[in-house]
């Protein structure tokens, strides 16, 4: 889909228009709907505050883009991410938080008791999935932070339990997750696929090390044996290393009689380089292969999450009431600075991933509903980092935010810490969450959807 400038700005005339704005032909300028509340269910991309706590907090974090209003410095750095512009659009009240706290590491901050917020309908968490309890920055994958990552499935239950099982019908009720399943998914594969290359180079290593060694022996077969012996035992012991292990081979080996040349370094030390490429070059493709071929399954775990997202959306949220539901696709994941660091193989897995996530999620939700808006943010996504200029943004291949004490999520990304320059149309605050600009144009394209849908 192929916007321009002129079709933005008369996107935005249409949706002023429809929200009770200035028409150049007059007429009635009433809003159709008049929504009560806004409630979001979902991930990073639509949490305003869940981990706006303890150290977070002190750090000006709390939500996954450039945080706090640097408006002073460019009107476009408003620190809002699109459900706050969506709300703000919509004279709705400003989201807030269900749910705050973090389970992390107490000596750093991060240990703040969970605190339900009764009168705030933002249940979406950074690091939640559809169903799986664990995402990213949750205690349980080793992360410090402690991100209590509630699933969307859990998110909706909880709604549930408030409001007596029920939606009263006049919500605006926004759902979009799946993308940490993705990432959690590859980060699986990725851990997986690197045991299975260092266990296949280190059996090449000791292996091509052991031939090598024993070759100048008077016999090379008990060398061998000897070596082998040698490299294992050492390579059982805790604290053993690289070192360690050439030097217990390299013993086993001079003691065997012809061979005590091969004690010298002169001697050894080149076997010992080849014996590393060797070991490099089988783990490198035993990674490979293993990731080629559990990726396929990766593809089926997101198609099945697409498709559990959709029974949630048709059974508990529609079929208890709802009846304003936009439902968001996973945006362009493969596009992301974090999928074009990866190899050419990952990025075309997580294409996969994404487009079994989205199609599944489309088919579930069946034909044509009017109580469910369908936006979709692949094909938009994936357009504007092909032809950013149309939408007016300026980087769509480069994080804005700088180094931080965690790295360079945005969690805790300021206005203090982003990269020199002008940030303010950048695409990515990190690696895979948008900024204030970005979040907007999201907005902006959920609020031209709605209109057409007939809701403004």
């Amino acid at each position: 889909m192929r916007h321009t400038k002129l079709a933005l700005a008369m996107l935005t005339a249409a949706v002023l228009a429809a929200c009770g704005g200035t028409s150049p032909s007059g007429g009635d300028q009433t809003q159709k709907l008049t929504f009560t509340q806004q409630v979001s269910f979902g991930d990073s991309l639509s949490d305003v505050g869940t981990y706006a706590v303890g150290a977070v907090k002190q750090a000006g974090g709390g939500k996954f883009t450039i945080n706090g209003d640097g408006t002073a410095k460019n009107p476009e750095l408003t620190g809002k991410i699109w459900v706050e512009f969506l709300a703000a659009e919509l004279k709705l009240p400003a989201p807030c938080a269900a749910q705050t706290g973090l389970m992390g590491n107490a000596a750093q901050g991060f240990s703040v008791p969970v605190v339900q917020n009764l009168n705030c309908f933002n249940y979406a968490q950074g690091g939640s999935r559809v169903t799986n309890p664990v995402g990213p920055g949750n205690a349980a994958t080793g992360s410090p932070i402690g991100e209590t990552t509630v699933p969307l499935v859990t998110q909706v239950a909880n709604h549930l339990a408030r409001s007596g099982n029920k939606f009263s019908g006049t919500e605006l009720v926004t759902v979009l997750s799946g993308g940490n399943d993705v990432l959690m998914q590859l980060s699986t594969l990725s851990a997986a696929a690197t045991a299975a290359g260092n266990a296949a180079g280190a059996q090449t290593f000791a292996t091509s090390l052991t031939m090598q060694l024993a070759a100048g022996a008077t016999n090379p077969q008990t060398a061998a044996q000897a070596i082998g012996a040698a490299i294992a035992t050492e390579s059982a012991r805790p604290g053993s290393t690289t070192q360690t292990i050439v030097g217990a081979a390299v013993t086993a080996a001079a003691t065997q009689p012809g061979n005590a040349a091969v004690a010298q370094a002169s001697v050894y030390g080149p076997m010992v380089t080849k014996a590393q490429a060797d070991a490099s070059a089988a783990g490198a493709k035993a990674g490979a292969d293993y990731a080629a071929a559990n990726g396929p399954k990766l593809v089926q775990e997101l198609g099945v999450a697409g498709a559990q997202m959709a029974a949630l959306v048709k059974n508990e949220i529609v079929g208890k009431g709802a009846k304003y539901v936009i439902v968001a696709n996973l945006p362009d994941v493969a596009s992301t600075p974090a999928a074009k660091s990866r190899t050419a193989d990952i990025q075309a897995l997580i294409a996969a991933m994404v487009n079994a996530f989205n199609t599944q999620l489309k088919a579930g939700l069946g034909a044509e509903d009017p109580r469910i808006l369908y936006v979709d943010l692949y094909t938009v996504s994936n357009d504007q980092v092909k032809n950013p200029a149309p939408y007016g943004l300026t980087n769509t291949s480069t994080p804005a935010c700088g180094p931080n004490p965690l790295g360079t999520t945005s969690l805790i990304c300021t206005n203090a810490n982003t990269v020199a320059g002008d940030v303010s149309h950048y695409m990515f605050a990190d690696e895979i969450h948008p900024t204030p600009f970005e979040n907007n144009l999201v907005a902006r394209y959920v609020l031209k959807d709605m209109a057409i849908k007939g809701w403004l």
